[in-house]
Protein backbone atom coordinates (compact mmCIF):
# COMPACT_ATOMS: atom_id res chain seq x y z
CA UNK A 1 0.00 0.00 0.00
CA UNK A 2 1.69 3.51 -1.08
CA UNK A 3 1.98 6.77 1.27
CA UNK A 4 2.63 9.57 -0.70
CA UNK A 5 2.67 13.18 0.81
CA UNK A 6 2.84 16.07 -2.62
CA UNK A 7 3.84 19.59 -2.22
CA UNK A 8 5.95 19.10 0.77
CA UNK A 9 8.94 21.06 1.14
CA UNK A 10 12.52 19.11 2.30
CA UNK A 11 15.23 21.30 1.79
CA UNK A 12 18.90 20.42 2.24
CA UNK A 13 19.51 21.01 5.96
CA UNK A 14 16.71 19.51 7.37
CA UNK A 15 16.04 16.40 8.74
CA UNK A 16 12.87 14.07 7.48
CA UNK A 17 12.38 11.39 10.57
CA UNK A 18 10.47 9.13 9.77
CA UNK A 19 9.20 6.12 12.14
CA UNK A 20 7.19 2.73 10.93
CA UNK A 21 6.42 -0.92 11.35
CA UNK A 22 7.31 -3.20 8.85
CA UNK A 23 4.54 -6.12 8.23
CA UNK A 24 4.88 -9.33 9.83
CA UNK A 25 6.52 -11.48 6.97
CA UNK A 26 7.66 -8.42 5.04
CA UNK A 27 9.57 -9.05 2.04
CA UNK A 28 10.81 -5.35 1.24
CA UNK A 29 9.61 -1.76 1.16
CA UNK A 30 10.57 1.12 -0.16
CA UNK A 31 11.39 5.02 0.70
CA UNK A 32 11.35 7.58 -2.61
CA UNK A 33 12.16 11.31 -2.30
CA UNK A 34 11.76 13.29 -5.27
CA UNK A 35 9.69 15.51 -7.27
CA UNK A 36 7.06 13.14 -8.95
CA UNK A 37 7.19 9.59 -9.77
CA UNK A 38 9.07 10.00 -12.79
CA UNK A 39 12.16 11.71 -10.53
CA UNK A 40 13.46 10.35 -7.06
CA UNK A 41 16.61 11.84 -5.72
CA UNK A 42 16.43 8.81 -3.46
CA UNK A 43 15.28 5.30 -3.57
CA UNK A 44 15.85 3.25 -0.19
CA UNK A 45 14.80 0.09 -0.77
CA UNK A 46 15.43 -2.43 2.29
CA UNK A 47 14.90 -6.25 0.99
CA UNK A 48 14.55 -8.76 3.74
CA UNK A 49 15.00 -12.21 1.73
CA UNK A 50 18.60 -10.60 0.64
CA UNK A 51 18.73 -8.95 4.09
CA UNK A 52 20.32 -5.64 2.01
CA UNK A 53 19.34 -2.22 1.68
CA UNK A 54 19.19 -0.96 -2.55
CA UNK A 55 19.69 2.50 -2.85
CA UNK A 56 19.22 4.72 -6.25
CA UNK A 57 17.69 7.22 -8.24
CA UNK A 58 15.44 7.85 -11.05
CA UNK A 59 15.43 10.36 -13.24
CA UNK A 60 13.47 11.23 -16.30
CA UNK A 61 12.19 7.52 -15.43
CA UNK A 62 14.85 5.84 -16.21
CA UNK A 63 16.96 3.96 -13.15
CA UNK A 64 20.37 4.82 -12.54
CA UNK A 65 23.30 2.35 -11.12
CA UNK A 66 22.08 0.50 -7.94
CA UNK A 67 24.16 0.47 -4.66
CA UNK A 68 23.90 -2.16 -2.24
CA UNK A 69 24.18 -1.88 1.48
CA UNK A 70 24.53 -4.89 3.16
CA UNK A 71 24.39 -3.73 7.01
CA UNK A 72 20.73 -4.67 7.56
CA UNK A 73 19.07 -3.58 10.86
CA UNK A 74 15.65 -4.52 10.10
CA UNK A 75 13.18 -7.16 11.70
CA UNK A 76 9.77 -7.95 10.36
CA UNK A 77 6.81 -6.99 12.22
CA UNK A 78 8.97 -4.34 14.11
CA UNK A 79 9.06 -0.67 14.60
CA UNK A 80 12.01 1.17 13.17
CA UNK A 81 13.33 4.86 12.79
CA UNK A 82 15.44 6.82 10.33
CA UNK A 83 16.37 9.64 9.76
CA UNK A 84 17.66 11.43 6.58
CA UNK A 85 19.00 14.86 5.48
CA UNK A 86 20.82 15.65 2.28
CA UNK A 87 22.99 18.32 0.24
CA UNK A 88 23.25 19.09 -2.93
CA UNK A 89 25.60 16.72 -3.18
CA UNK A 90 24.88 14.18 -1.09
CA UNK A 91 22.15 12.07 1.15
CA UNK A 92 22.59 10.62 4.30
CA UNK A 93 20.49 8.32 5.84
CA UNK A 94 20.91 7.02 9.81
CA UNK A 95 19.69 3.73 10.46
CA UNK A 96 17.55 2.19 12.90
CA UNK A 97 20.58 1.19 14.84
CA UNK A 98 22.56 4.32 14.69
CA UNK A 99 24.43 3.24 11.56
CA UNK A 100 24.99 5.37 8.88
CA UNK A 101 24.98 5.46 5.20
CA UNK A 102 25.04 7.76 2.04
CA UNK A 103 24.14 8.00 -1.24
CA UNK A 104 24.68 10.64 -3.85
CA UNK A 105 22.14 13.39 -4.53
CA UNK A 106 22.31 12.54 -8.63
CA UNK A 107 19.75 15.00 -9.10
CA UNK A 108 21.53 17.53 -7.46
CA UNK A 109 18.44 19.45 -6.37
CA UNK A 110 18.46 21.81 -2.74
CA UNK A 111 14.92 20.73 -2.28
CA UNK A 112 12.30 17.99 -2.89
CA UNK A 113 9.15 18.45 -3.13
CA UNK A 114 7.26 14.75 -2.82
CA UNK A 115 7.52 11.50 -0.50
CA UNK A 116 6.47 7.97 -1.24
CA UNK A 117 6.30 4.77 1.01
CA UNK A 118 5.32 1.42 -0.31
CA UNK A 119 5.78 -2.12 0.29
CA UNK A 120 5.06 -4.03 3.74
CA UNK A 121 5.32 -1.02 6.17
CA UNK A 122 3.15 1.43 7.97
CA UNK A 123 3.61 4.73 8.74
CA UNK A 124 3.81 5.95 12.36
CA UNK A 125 4.76 8.89 12.46
CA UNK A 126 6.42 11.35 9.88
CA UNK A 127 8.53 15.24 10.99
CA UNK A 128 10.54 17.08 8.83
CA UNK A 129 12.76 19.63 11.53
Amino acid sequence: MAFRVENMSFKQGQELRITARSTPGASQFSINIGHNSDNFALHFNPRFSSEKIVLNSLSGGSWGDENHEMHFPFQTGEEFKLAINFTNEQFYIKLPDGHMIDFPNRLGDCKYNQFMVDGDVKIVSIKVK
